[in-house]
């Protein structure tokens, strides 16, 4: 058996070195690199335990041990495809900078596990969600943000990074930055519009410290998506939704309703930042004004001028 620390400390910095890679040249998310990270680290866990030479060690044989013991383990799937595509990754990087000869994870391939389609909430369901009854700036701001979840099918992530300089309110239009940083322009319905207008009006009552930044927390810094995911799950509570809502939710509820009001696959795949999933017709580059168009015609929420409901006894505290 090899000896293990010096094996262990070779194949981290080697990790180390290709996140520092995929952070900077691919700019992935915090988010992603950490999934990166805990892929990693049980692949050299695993190897480093068994005595097996980091890297040089390495064959399909034991790449196909490790993906069996991810399956011993009891991780789903979808898991053990994304942990294997990490590995993958790495050793692509250890080729180019000549620590493997070849790729070990080529000829590996993870379990098929069963296609689930992503839990949506009904139109319905989302109308009681989102017509808050608001009376104080916590509640116009999480208003706001679940209008504009649903209108603009917006991940996570791409909700807190809204600037005010993103928004162009007097056009509908948005601008949103996604995975890899790359930039597109969404349109927002009327009732985000107006959701987000009455929200501005009652930003300043909180001691705003980002002054960039579209949504704050009661303390004035930036949302955080944990918060985000605390709100959506308080309102769901609230209003009577009795099923798990999360942000990601809203965005398949955005998707399915377009798709099934419009049947335009591709401008869908547009409005949501995919530039290439397995599940819709290969990507099509459409411009703004087609998206736009598609949006009007298709979203329940697009024209709809029910006002804002203001209840002055409403309390909330900002999870």
């Amino acid at each position: 058996m090899p000896p293990s620390g010096q094996s262990t400390s070779t194949a981290s910095q080697s990790v180390e070195d290709y996140l520092t890679v995929l952070q900077t040249e691919r700019r992935l998310s915090d988010h992603t690199l950490k999934a990166y990270r805990r892929d990693l680290t049980k692949l050299v866990s695993f190897f480093d335990q068994r005595g097996i030479l980091l890297w040089q060690g390495i064959n399909s044989h034991n790449v196909r041990l490790f993906a069996a013991s991810l399956n011993a383990s009891g991780l789903s799937a979808s898991s053990i495809k994304r942990t294997l595509s990490s590995g993958r990754g790495l050793a692509n990087f250890l080729i180019r900078n000549g620590t493997l000869k070849h790729n070990p994870f080529d000829d590996v391939r993870a379990p098929k596990g069963e296609k689930r389609l992503p839990k949506t909430l009904s139109v319905d369901q989302v109308v009681s969600l989102v017509e808050l009854d608001v009376n104080d700036p916590l509640s116009y701001r999480d208003k706001a943000m679940l209008e504009l979840f649903y209108s603009s099918g917006l991940r996570l992530s791409e909700l807190c990074g809204i600037n005010l300089n993103d928004l162009d309110l007097s056009e509908s239009m948005l601008r949103v930055r996604g995975k890899g940083s790359k930039e597109r322009d969404l349109p927002i319905g009327k009732q985000a519009n107006d959701a987000i207008r009455n929200w501005l009006l009652q930003r300043n009552a909180l001691p705003i410290k980002d002054y960039q930044a579209l949504f704050i927390s009661k303390l004035g810094s930036r949302i955080s998506t944990r918060n985000v995911q605390a709100r959506v799950k308080y309102w769901a509570k609230r209003q009577g939704v009795e099923i798990n809502v999360s942000p990601h939710m809203l965005r398949h509820s955005f998707a399915s309703h377009v798709l099934e009001s419009s049947g335009e696959l591709r401008a869908v795949q547009e409005l949501l930042g995919h530039s290439n999933i397995s599940t819709t017709q290969i990507y099509t580059h459409l411009d703004f004004q087609h998206l736009a168009q598609v949006y009007d015609d298709a979203h329940p929420r697009a024209h709809s001028t029910t006002p804002t409901k203001v209840k002055s006894d409403t309390k909330n505290n900002d999870e």
